[in-house]
């Protein structure tokens, strides 16, 4: 989509910091992080939200769920992590893209309204 800030940012077009990329997706750094390490992780194809992932895609959302684990131990993540994504605006979704925060470096309690 020629208006979706992450598929700029897939194009090069936005820089961001990139921690990882590879033929289908990309991790790189959010810009307000809400942890010590938070990461941003899509897919280069355009999905809109969890929402539309389907049969023909979901091989895509399988594949960031393998490379998350090797990320976080690149980045030094020893204790855990969250990996969160929002579906639509109700939820918090705020960029039309599918995407995965993944966040660590806290001790995080559970409190999914708070």
């Amino acid at each position: 989509m020629s208006d979706c800030v992450f598929c700029k940012i897939v194009a090069g077009s936005i820089p961001s910091t990139k921690v990882y990329e590879d033929e289908s997706c990309l991790a790189f750094r959010d810009l307000e992080p809400k942890a010590p390490t938070h990461i941003l992780v899509i897919p280069k194809q355009h999905i809109q939200s969890a929402d539309a992932v389907t049969a023909e895609n979901s091989a895509l959302v399988a594949h960031i769920f393998t490379v998350i684990p090797g990320i976080m131990k690149e980045q030094g993540v020893t204790g855990g992590y969250r990996i969160i994504t929002n579906a639509g605006p109700d939820a918090g979704q705020t960029v039309p893209h599918l995407h995965f925060h993944v966040l660590a470096g806290v001790e995080m309690g559970w409190d999914p309204v708070g």
